[in-house]
């Protein structure tokens, strides 16, 4: 085969070789900054809390959600306001997120404060996350339900909703302890 053959047939090799998946990763906001924009003007102090088993088994009850660490990264403003920093899987990678909770245990707002994925960023736009704004540990805070699914970052918009959920149970939980 000739030289010039073998050119050709390398860069059909190249064009038809698959292509890595690769995740891009972004970080948008730090958790000081997330606690600025859903509390502002507000002193949050930062806690680590940490959650008894008994705790463990409420929350994992109460939002059919499994705890991934009895370890909670928490800020706890004068009254009893919360920011909860939270890691939940997308697709493949993790997406961390906080969840402003009112000192009536309504969600103020959530920011996404890291995004490793590809796809599904979307969970990102305003639009979407507004729709917690209000919930409570009382309601069912289940997508397609009364979250709306965001078509083509459907397992980002489901994992987040229910990381929601279950960072409402565990606010409910760990408000006595603050």
């Amino acid at each position: 085969m000739r030289s010039r053959d073998w050119k050709t047939v390398l860069a059909g090799l190249v064009l038809t070789a698959p292509v890595p998946h690769m995740a891009h990763a972004e970080t948008y906001l730090t958790e000081d900054q997330a606690a600025a924009i859903l509390f502002p003007g507000i002193k949050l102090e930062p806690r680590i809390m940490d959650l008894s088993p008994d705790d463990v088994k409420a929350i994992e009850k109460a939002s059919s959600e499994k705890v991934p660490t009895p370890h909670v990264r928490t800020w706890w403003g004068p009254n009893r306001e919360a920011l909860i920093v939270d890691v939940v899987l997308g697709k493949h990678e993790y997406i961390t997120y906080a969840v402003g909770i009112s000192s009536g245990g309504k969600v103020q707002g959530i920011e996404i404060m890291d995004y490793r994925e590809t796809f599904g960023y979307q969970v990102r736009g305003a639009g979407w996350r507004k729709q917690f704004v209000g919930k409570t540990s009382h309601d069912p805070v289940h997508l397609d339900r009364d979250i709306q699914n965001i078509s083509g970052a459907t397992l980002s918009s489901n994992h987040v909703t229910n990381g929601v959920r279950r960072v409402l149970q565990t606010y409910e939980v760990l408000k006595g302890k603050a």
